[in-house]
């Protein structure tokens, strides 16, 4: 346990915690919002896309090189 030598020592703790307090949640809403984008349906068939894209050229390599 920290022990404190004056009342300003005490206040300048306390005002960093509350910015570190500040700095994550500002992180947890930055969380948030990329979550909420991922599920959004475009998001989802984008991935799909990609997905579909990039197995459709692995297969199209492979019929070449038979």
């Amino acid at each position: 346990m920290k022990t404190y030598e004056s009342f300003e020592d005490i206040d300048r703790d306390l005002k960093q915690l509350s910015l570190e307090r500040q700095i994550a949640l500002e992180q947890l809403k930055g969380v948030k919002n990329d979550f909420e984008e991922s599920l959004k349906p475009l998001s989802i068939v984008r991935t799909g896309f990609k997905f579909l894209s990039k197995y459709g050229t692995l297969l199209f390599i492979k019929k070449i090189f038979k």
